[in-house]
C-alpha cells in the first residue's frame, strides 16, 4: 500500500509540475513581477504538500510561528534541518514571506522543476568558484532581503539520515553577519515519514519547530553557527527522541 501511495504521489507531482512550470515561464515572458511568479510556484508546492497528506497520510504540525519577524520588509535568514525533499516543499507553503533558496546551478537543468526555479528570485551558485559564489550570495541576498524576501539555507548542505547530524557549514551565518539579518533556526523531523532518498514514504506527522530569531550583529559567523547547530540538534532530540536512542 505504501508503494502504491508513493507512486500515486510521484505521478501527481510529475503531472502537475508541467502546467505550473509553463505558467511561471509565461508569466516571466510577459514581464510579471517576482512575487507573482513566486505565488504560482508556492501554489504548486502547497498542492504537493496537500497531496502528500491525502495520498500518503503525511501531515505536519508547526510550533513557534510566533517567533517569525513581522513586517513586510523585516529580514530573516532561515537555517533549516535537512532530512528529505519534504521540507523544501513545505517551507514556502507555511512561511508568510517569499523565500529565496541558495542552490547549486546544476539544478537549473532539471526539466520543468529546474526551469521553474530558474525563473524565480532565487540564488544559484557555481560551487567551483567559492569566493565569487559567496560574493554573489551576499549581493543577491541583500537585494532580496531589502525587498522582504527571506533567504533559506540548509546548513548541513545535503539531506541527513534520521537521527544523524551533518557538518554545519557557515555560509548562512556568514551571509547573516554580512547583511545584518537575524537567523532563525528551524528543526524538521521529515525523515520519520519521508526518509532521505527514499521512494517509499510512510504516513505520520512531521514536526516543525521554529526557534527565536538570533541577532547576527557583532557576531562571529563560526560562533553563531555553533549556536544555531546546538539549538537545532537539541530540538531534534526533543521532537524525535526515538531516532536518538543511544546517541549523545
Amino acid at each position: 500500500m505504501a508503494l502504491l501511495r508513493s507512486t500515486l504521489h510521484m505521478a501527481f507531482m510529475f503531472v502537475t509540475v508541467i502546467p505550473y512550470t509553463l505558467l511561471i515561464l509565461l508569466a516571466r515572458l510577459l514581464g510579471a513581477k517576482g512575487n507573482v511568479r513566486y505565488a504560482f510556484a508556492q501554489k504548486w508546492l502547497t498542492l504537493s504538500i496537500d497531496a502528500a497528506r491525502v495520498l500518503m497520510g503525511i501531515r505536519y504540525q508547526v510550533q513557534g510561528q510566533e517567533n517569525l519577524p513581522v513586517g513586510e520588509t523585516s529580514p530573516a535568514i532561515l537555517l533549516v534541518k535537512h532530512q528529505s525533499t519534504y521540507e523544501t516543499f513545505l517551507m514556502p507553503a507555511i512561511m508568510p514571506h517569499p523565500l529565496a533558496y541558495v542552490f547549486k546551478k546544476e539544478l537549473l537543468y532539471v526539466p520543468f522543476f529546474g526551469w521553474s526555479i530558474g525563473s524565480l528570485d532565487m540564488i544559484h551558485i557555481d560551487r567551483s568558484q567559492r569566493a565569487k559564489a559567496f560574493a554573489k550570495v551576499v549581493e543577491q541576498g541583500q537585494a532580496l532581503l531589502d525587498k522582504g524576501v527571506w533567504v533559506i539555507m540548509f546548513p548541513e548542505g545535503t539531506r541527513i539520515p534520521r537521527g544523524e547530524r551533518g557538518s554545519y557549514k557557515t555560509g548562512g551565518t556568514r551571509l547573516a553577519v554580512a547583511t545584518g539579518a537575524p537567523v532563525i533556526p528551524v528543526a524538521v523531523t521529515s525523515a520519520k515519514c519521508w526518509p532521505r532518498k527514499a521512494f517509499i514514504k510512510h504516513p505520520g506527522v512531521v514536526d516543525v519547530s521554529i526557534g527565536k530569531p538570533i541577532s547576527s550583529e557583532g557576531r562571529d559567523a563560526d560562533e553563531l553557527m555553533r549556536e544555531v547547530e546546538t539549538w537545532i540538534e537539541a530540538e531534534m532530540h526533543r521532537l524525535d527522541p526515538e531516532a536518538y536512542v543511544g546517541k549523545p
